[in-house]
């Protein structure tokens, strides 16, 4: 928290060809070493062959992707009295969608083979139907908070 001058989000503008934020962020979040044009194509590939694959709109297909890997409830450690709890804690709106983009760019760069455009169509398909590794992530994370759930009265 800064001292002075308040934080300001800075506004994400909507991608060129879907006209979609989520796009942008997930462009955004591929892009490294400022390559944000490789990134771009990178992720409209993706989305082709998304499209060619399932005979359906890609943009649905990522939406529902992301709708299906976004976490509700994660574990924070909470100190209390030497000891340390897992507490589980409701997750902000902006968190949910930046840990489903992180954990879906992991799952698609850990698997094997094949171009980066590739891996990504395969990650959000999987995503899409309910499977793949980012759909276990989520459902680790909520698994997780069940079994802590007896320590939700240490939430602050």
């Amino acid at each position: 928290m800064p001292r002075r001058a308040r934080k300001f989000k800075r506004e994400i503008l909507p991608d060129m060809k879907y006209g979609s934020r989520t796009v942008t962020m997930f462009t955004n979040k591929i892009m490294e070493r400022g390559k944000k044009s490789t990134a771009e194509r990178i992720m409209y590939d993706a989305l082709a062959k998304v499209e060619e694959n399932t005979h359906r709109p890609a943009i649905d297909t990522f939406d529902q992707a992301l709708r299906n890997a976004t976490p509700t409830i994660e574990v924070k450690p909470r100190r209390v009295g030497g000891a340390t709890y897992q507490v589980p804690v409701d997750i902000r709106a902006e968190r949910r969608t930046a840990l489903a983009i992180r954990w879906l760019l992991n799952s698609a760069r850990s698997r094997g083979g094949r171009s980066m455009a590739e891996r990504l169509a395969a990650e959000f398909m999987d995503a899409a139907t309910g499977q793949g590794a980012t759909i276990k992530k989520r459902e680790d994370t909520h698994r997780m908070a069940e079994a802590n759930r007896a320590f939700v009265h240490y939430r602050w």
